[in-house]
């Protein structure tokens, strides 16, 4: 094992259309938790169907074989002289260079840049965009629309003296764009931000990501683009897409340990005070003449990685950056399009389902889905899905409230979170429920799951269920 061993080819498209099915489809690359078995309520147990990546992916074989190999040589990051140090230093360091290969990051001088792009390793999405969030300049304009992750759409108030401006919620890809063109256009001079999903975490579409950025750009603002759904499904290409920065988190890339990337733009992030104030984010610390200390901070990506390193976390992304090319984008997209067509079909045969959309039924999308059923509270249908089938999804408001009450139809009463307060078995309720797939997602999972939406919808749960802790869970020895 060598820390030579990781290494990812560049990005070879930006583009985010659907490619055509291939036939016959190719297998799901191997995944962690393919040979788990499950008890059910009604006796025996199945395979488990984790159709839930769009929370957490499960881990890529080749990633914890990756680990596992590494494990013995594990060491301190950047603080010893010993060997296992040496190697470990230089496998974290790598590891950035991996992620930025992956995502086509800026050397310096591309498109006339002074600089390039840096990497920074944090503990996920929401933890990349806090970090941006305190790094902006006193000031600054953020422009966020209301569809947005909690991730994207909660950090920018907090940040120091930001105005924030929430737009209303588009209807086509192409009312994204001219939104976005008025409000930055009418908008004060001054440091002016935007932050825009790539696939949306509850419908799966994709937004127009290179049309906003050309948008933003018109008019002197910046972009961060919140990847955490694209970047397990598309290549990924930062300077294609002419994004200043880009979010995304390694558990739902396949790779788990808790880290994440934000990555794009050095000189905001070299200005503003390090996220996090401790070792390896200091050049040199030294009593001041009035008694405190006097610290000169790091002008690298190392500012903002305060405490020791999660080399481990790194290593399992660069990883999965390297399986995921590898294995090829072209197919892993075309396999995902041709499940997603099987998923939608098979659905729509389905009386009472209705698949949410914001942008209508023939955009584009990636491998999640939400939707409703009538009479079903969705809790109640998730429970049984896994008591009764094996079959793991999401229920509830999926980390993105206000896009979830705008497509269910706004002015029922709140439920809570994942409404947790109306869990009743038999009612309907405001939320949804969201199936979710990826490169690891067998054919027999997605016809499973087909198979257990009808049996349900048309001759209704084989258990009964109480809420408990508001949730709805299968009642102990009912039927």
């Amino acid at each position: 094992m060598t820390a030579t061993s990781v290494a990812a080819p560049r990005a070879a498209s930006a583009s985010f259309s659907a490619s055509s099915s291939p036939e016959p489809c190719p297998p799901p690359l191997p995944v962690l938790g393919r040979d788990v078995r499950v008890p059910l309520v009604t006796g025996g147990e199945v395979g488990y169907a984790a159709l839930d990546y769009a929370a957490s992916a499960p881990a890529l074989q080749r990633v914890w074989d990756d680990v596992a190999a590494y494990a013995p040589y594990y060491g301190s990051v950047h603080r010893g002289a010993g060997y296992l140090s040496q190697l470990s230093t230089d496998l974290f360091e790598q590891s950035r260079a991996a992620v930025a290969d992956f995502l086509g990051c800026r050397a310096a001088g591309d498109g006339g840049r002074t600089e390039g792009d840096q990497v920074i390793f944090t503990r996920s999405t929401t933890d990349s965009l806090n970090l941006l969030a305190a790094a902006l300049p006193a000031g600054t304009r953020v422009f966020v629309f209301e569809t947005e992750h909690h991730a994207s759409l909660l950090p920018w108030a907090r940040a120091r003296d930001a105005r924030v401006r929430y737009l209303d919620a588009p209807r086509t890809p192409e009312q994204a764009v001219a939104a976005l063109d008025v409000a930055l256009h009418g908008a004060p001079k001054g440091p002016k931000l935007v932050c825009v999903t790539g696939a949306s975490n509850v419908t799966g579409e994709l937004w127009p990501v290179r049309e906003l950025a050309a948008a933003a750009h018109r008019h002197g603002a910046r972009v961060v683009l919140d990847a955490a759904q694209l970047a397990p499904h598309h290549p990924l290409d930062i300077a294609a897409l002419d994004v200043d920065w880009v979010a995304f988190s390694g558990h739902k890339l396949y790779a788990p340990f808790g880290c994440g990337v934000l990555a794009g733009r050095a000189d905001w992030l070299r200005e503003a005070d390090p996220y996090l104030a401790g070792g390896g984010a200091t050049r040199t610390v030294t009593r001041a003449p009035h008694g405190g200390v006097d610290v000169r901070w790091h002008t690298t990506a190392a500012r903002h990685e305060a405490g020791s390193p999660n080399v481990i976390g790194a290593y399992a992304i660069a990883s999965a950056c390297r399986a995921l090319r590898e294995a090829g984008f072209d197919a892993l997209v075309a396999r995902e399009q041709a499940l997603l067509a099987r998923l939608r079909e098979g659905l729509a045969r389905v009386p009472g389902v209705r698949v949410l959309s914001l942008f209508g039924e023939d955009a584009p999308r990636v491998g999640v889905l939400s939707f409703t059923v009538d009479g079903w509270n969705s809790s109640h249908f998730a429970a049984a899905l896994s008591a009764e089938y094996g079959i793991g999804v999401r229920d509830g408001l999926f980390c993105a409230h206000p896009l979830l009450r705008l497509l269910l139809g706004a002015g029922r009463e709140d439920p809570g979170e994942c409404g947790a307060p109306d869990a009743v078995p038999g009612e309907s309720s405001l939320n949804a429920v969201r199936v979710s797939f990826g490169a690891g997602t067998p054919e027999e999972h997605v016809e499973r799951f087909l198979t257990a939406v009808t049996t349900l919808v048309r001759e209704g749960a084989r258990w009964e269920y109480r809420v408990e802790n508001g949730r709805c869970v299968p009642v102990p020895g009912g039927r």
